[in-house]
This record gives structure tokens, sequence and C-alpha cells, in this order.
């Protein structure tokens, strides 16, 4: 028999230690590593004396041949079909993501319910609820009528044994990977060790039998997926499923995405009977946009493809702390700090007594640095109590010597504001010859220029002093 061996393994990266330790020298954390029971070696556990199996030699294949796209199976949700790269590619993994209650399990019974309703096998495996508490969710989304199969089982040798008899199933959801558990490892379910042996066996049925195999993981308080790093590798694409409790948005994202791009979102809206696609998310993000109120501004933003406008907001307030506050959310908080330097080092706009805070409205996460200009102008129309042009839209990218550089996309940006109705664009000098039919553009150089514009008593970013008031009269 094999002999057997006690391994210390860290639950949160899956590093393996000899003996317990307080903090892992991997990851760092502390009190992460557990024990786990482990066969060190498998060759001997078919019996004694039976020599390991010979491998088999296989045919190596030259680089050119003939090149074909990996056929899509339409999900019936064109949101998501677009974060996944045109739809379920057969045999391919996903790895989806999400804080608690952000409604991972209700997208993806949405999904199967579609397939199934396509004619598609549709399985649907549960390791969290009952089958009882499933069909609930089910009959609040007006799907029960669909052929889903539904079961609750946290056995992975059950599982595909279950998946092989009949039809192979075009879709397979499995919720949640952390429930799952396998004979092959003598570890709890949720370990690290019980995940990836977990997930191994059911990429190999995906392999194997061509379907389509949906995996929910569970996410650290640091919105990581839990559970060891090696499971992201080992799937075909990795989803985030992420949205702000206070808001009935939720974007889909992709973090890892082997048969597409990974600069794609999927905007849904959480209603009373389920996630709805939006279509048009501009238009849903500005509907409650308060107009000529000093420091808000709408961004014209890329996620992928697709143009996004956004509402920046922000408020500078004097401060009675010796150290200003600076509070973002939406956006990246490196990103504001080195705006505001610019702001003081080459604008002339002190803002080292205010406090500063900056929202992107609706719940949204903006990532590129595109939105550096209009994050500058949100900023000191809050400053100077200077509300700007409701018709007016910005972006660009501000650099340390204050220059306003160029984007990507800048066609596709104006088209998406002239289409929502704006009537003017602020834009980089070098985008002066994207003009759009009734969109008039108002190309700066220079961050400067900008606050020139905002702040007629600014020249060359420094405040002009006031005349005597006898001059003025």
């Amino acid at each position: 028999m094999a002999k057997k061996t006690q391994d210390f393994v860290c639950q949160s990266c899956g590093a393996t230690y000899t003996r317990w330790q307080g903090k892992c020298d991997a990851c760092g954390e502390w009190n992460t590593i557990a024990e786990e029971g482990t066969a060190t070696e498998r060759i001997l556990s078919a019996g004694p004396g039976r020599p390991p199996r010979k491998g088999k030699p296989f045919a190596l294949q030259p680089l050119a041949g003939e090149q074909r796209e990996a056929p899509r199976i339409a999900s019936g949700n064109g949101e998501f079909d677009r974060v996944a790269g045109g739809g379920l590619v057969p045999g391919s993994v996903l790895l989806v993501g999400g804080d608690p209650g952000i409604g991972k399990s209700t997208l993806l019974i949405q999904i199967a319910a579609a397939l199934a309703g396509a004619g598609h096998r549709s399985v649907y495996i549960t390791g969290e609820e009952s089958v009882a508490q499933v069909r609930l969710r089910a009959e609040r989304l007006g799907l029960t009528a669909l052929p889903v199969e539904l079961a609750a089982e946290t056995s992975v040798e059950d599982i595909i044994a279950t998946l092989s008899q009949g039809k192979i199933p075009r879709l397979v959801v499995i919720d949640s990977i952390q429930t799952m558990w396998t004979d092959m490892v003598e570890s709890a379910p949720g370990t690290v060790t019980q995940v990836r042996a977990s997930a191994q066996l059911l990429i190999r049925f995906a392999k194997r039998a061509g379907s389509a195999v949906i995996l929910v993981g569970h996410v650290t308080k640091d919105g990581q997926i839990a559970g060891p790093r090696v499971v992201e590798h080992m799937v075909d694409a990795v989803l985030s499923f992420e949205g702000e409790g206070g808001h009935h948005f939720r974007i889909l994202r992709a973090a890892k995405n082997r048969f597409g791009a990974t600069d794609e979102i999927g905007v849904f809206e959480m209603t009373g009977g389920g996630l709805a696609e939006v279509a048009n998310p501009s238009a849903i993000f500005l509907s409650e946009r308060e107009l000529g109120a000093p420091g808000t501004v709408v961004f014209a933003g890329m996620e992928g493809t697709r143009p996004l406008l956004v509402e920046f907001q922000a408020l500078v307030a004097p401060t009675s702390l010796g150290t200003p506050r600076r509070a973002v959310v939406g956006w990246d908080p490196a990103r504001l700090a080195m705006v505001l330097a610019v702001l003081e080092a080459h604008c002339g706009v002190k803002l080292g007594g205010y406090d500063v805070y900056l929202n992107v409205a609706g719940g949204l996460r903006i990532q590129e640095p595109a939105a550096d200009l209009a994050a500058a102008a949100a900023l000191v129309s809050s400053l100077a109590k200077t509300p700007l042009p409701a018709d007016a839209v910005l972006f660009g990218e501000v650099s340390l010597s204050g220059a306003v550089r160029p984007v990507a996309h800048a066609p596709a940006r104006l088209k998406e504001a002239r289409k929502l109705g704006f009537g003017r664009a602020v834009v980089p000098e070098a985008t002066r010859g994207a003009e759009q039919d009734g969109l008039s553009l108002a190309p700066v150089a220079t961050l400067a220029d900008l606050v020139a514009r905002i702040l007629p008593g600014e020249r060359g970013g420094r405040r002009q002093p006031r005349a005597p008031a006898a001059e003025r009269d």
C-alpha cells in the first residue's frame, strides 16, 4: 500500500509545507495553513509489484494547417455572449466569481433555461441549496416551464457518472466548486486540495464529452476568487460578476478568456423578474443626471468595443483636518492623486486645504486613463462652483507634464455622444480631425487650457489678479 503522509496546505494560495506555521510565506496570509492527508505515491495504489504504465507515443502536428473558428453556442443572453466572446464553446470551462448575493445563481439559471428552451440539454447542479430552493427561484423568474434538469449533489464522481448517461448535455452549471468533493483526495470539501482535484475532474469531463461547463466560485474579502490560484489557470475563461449593493446595475467582466477579448463588459439590471439585459447602458447611466450642478461632467469612455457614457461627480470642500481626505468610488485612487498633483503643479489650482470626493455614478468602475480629463474638469468645476455645459462630454489622458494626450477609439466615443444628443466635446488636440455631424469639438493641448476655459480668470494656468474696484467701475 502507498505510504500516507500529512501535508500542510495554505487554504488561500495552495502552497504546501511539511510542518505547520502561522504565516504563509507565499501569500503572506496568517492562520491559513491547515493539515491535509495525501498519498505520496499513486504508482503502487493498484497493488504491490505492479509496474507503472508505459506511455504511448502520439503524433506531432506542424504549425501550418487548416484553421477554423471555434464553434459557438448562443446562450440566449446577448450580454453574456458578448463577454464570453460570442457564445459558449463546446468543451470549454468557465469560472464565474462574485460577491455573495450579487446574482450569480440568478444569471446562470436564466442562461440554462434559455439554452433548454432552444432545444439543448441543460443541467444545473447545486451544492449549496436544495432542489426546492432552486425551484422557488425558477418560479419567481418564470422559468419552471423550461426543461432544465436539476439536482443537488456534491460528489464529483456521481455527477460525472450521471452526466455521461444518455444525451451529453450542452451546458452544465456547477454551483459552486467550493462545495464539490472527490474520493481521490482525503480532505474536507472546500479545501485547496479538494477544489483543485474536483475542478480537474470536471475539466477532464468537459474536454472529453464536449460539454460547456460553468463553475461558480466564491470570492474572498478582497474580491479574489477563493481557493487555489491554479484553478484560474486550468479553466478557459474567468468571469467576474460585480456591482454595488445600493445600485441595481450589475457588470460582468472577463479577467481571462481563451476564446475572446478580456476588455468587454456585459451590463445587467436587477429587476423583480431577474437580471435584464441593458442594451443601451449610456442612456441608463445618464437617466438620473442632474443638469447644471457644479462638479458633474459626462465622460465618453470605452469598454472593449462598446462606447459608454457615464457621469463623473466631484465634491471639493474645505477641510478641518490636518491631512485632507481623498475618497474615490469607481475610479483608481492613484490616478486621482496624479491629477491633483498636475492641477497644483501646472495649473495653479491649490487643493491642499480641501477634502476631495470623486464618484462614478451608477456603480460602474472605470479603469482606462482616458477619464483623466473628465475627472480634472469635475474637480475644478466643484472648486469654483461653476457648472459645466450640460451638452458637453470630455475624454483624454493627462500626462505628468500637464499635456493632454490622445486616446484610442475617439470616433466611436464621439458617435455615441452625438447619438445621445450631446452638442460639444472637449477632446485632446490630436483628435481635431474626428468631427461628427452636429457635434462641435473643443480641442485642448494642456490641462491648463481646460482650467482656463472653466475659470475665465485663469491665463496659462495661473489665476490673474482682479482689477481694483475703481478700474472695474
